[in-house]
Formats: structure tokens, C-alpha cells, sequence
């Protein structure tokens, strides 16, 4: 790789960051629940690539990497998904 597709990679990155901590700033706190849905349903893709990823080559760097992917994106859908869950718990009727 060489200095000028570094330098671009580190300035998306930097650009990227602040976008997105500008956008999320401004998010009022009633559309943290359905944005973090949507969150863990592009996590979901993530665990399609990792799976791809970690496919029947050998065992090399990308399959660890893509097994490391797998176990991650995995356990951030489903503690997505248990917090979502349990910020609507808090909205429902108490019987």
C-alpha cells in the first residue's frame, strides 16, 4: 500500500467520524430505539461478509479475521436486540 492510499484511507476515516458523531448529536433521545434496530440489521450483513469471509479456504489470516467478524457482529446483534427489547419493555402497560 502505498503513502497516498494511506493518507486518503486516514482522511475518510477522520472525515467519517466526525460526520457521524455531528449526525448522532443531533438525533433527539425517542429515535435512539428504532435507529439502534436499524443498527443491528446492518450488523446482520456484517455476520454475511464474516461468514464469506471465514469460507472453506485453508486456514489463513482472512479466515481468522473473518471467524473473529462472525463472533462479534454476532454478539452485537443479539445485545442489540436484548437492549432494544428491553427499552420497549419500558414503554408497555404494567398489568
Amino acid at each position: 500500500m502505498n503513502p497516498e492510499n494511506l493518507i486518503v484511507l486516514l482522511y475518510v476515516l477522520v472525515l467519517a467520524s466526525f460526520v457521524g458523531f455531528e449526525l448522532i448529536a443531533k438525533i433527539p433521545p425517542t429515535l435512539h430505539t428504532p435507529l439502534m434496530s436499524g443498527s443491528n440489521a446492518i450488523s446482520g450483513i456484517t455476520i454475511v461478509g464474516a461468514i464469506v469471509a471465514s469460507g472453506p479456504d485453508v486456514w489463513s489470516t482472512s479466515k481468522v479475521l473473518g471467524i473473529a467478524a462472525l463472533f462479534l457482529a454476532t454478539l452485537n446483534v443479539v445485545g442489540g436486540y436484548a437492549v432494544t427489547d428491553r427499552m420497549l419493555q419500558m414503554f408497555k402497560k404494567k398489568k
